[in-house]
């Protein structure tokens, strides 16, 4: 499986459903999939939204997970298996360009504020070097489309070598 992490507002969904649809593989937003089937364990006024059960993610994952081929996009990543992935990407965007975009979604306050600085400590790719091995953990920039352009090449390219060592 392949893991595209990062930041909200980064852009992993562009490039989820993309690469999945390139690559054949089935795309997984595990931010949808616990609003369809309620895999919440609770309500987090502060932020405003619910918080995530995940044991329940895990079990609802583990299925397809173990098929393989699956694009799985989430914001974080250290509750995963770490068997799961053979390559982790986490999307980085310019903090001026994660505001807007931030805004454009009506993320406003402690929340939008949070989400930038989040992106300024680069917290996910810290969380995502801790939780898997530091070689398959890729950062890519996320600024433009060009960039996801080559994004999507590079982790084609990527994928059609795996299938070859992997064969």
């Amino acid at each position: 499986g392949i893991l595209s992490s990062g930041t909200p507002g980064v852009g992993k969904t562009t490039l989820g459903k993309e690469l999945a649809s390139r690559a054949g593989m089935t795309y997984i937003n595990v931010g949808d999939m616990a609003k369809e089937g309620e895999l919440y364990e609770g309500f987090d006024e502060e932020y405003d939204c619910p918080i995530l059960d995940e044991d329940r993610v895990i079990d609802e994952l583990e299925d397809k997970m173990s098929e393989g081929g699956v694009v799985v996009d989430y914001h974080g990543c250290d509750f995963f298996p770490e068997r799961w992935f053979h390559i982790v990407f986490v999307l980085r965007t310019e903090n001026s360009l994660l505001y807007d975009r931030l805004e454009s979604r009506g993320y406003k306050g402690k929340k939008l504020q949070d989400n930038i600085q989040c992106e300024i400590f680069q917290t996910l790719y810290e969380e995502a070097v801790l939780s898997y091995r530091k070689e398959i953990v890729h950062q890519l920039p996320s600024n433009t489309p060009e960039d996801l352009e080559r994004n999507l090449d590079q982790i084609t390219q990527w994928i059609e070598q795996w299938m070859k060592d992997n064969n």
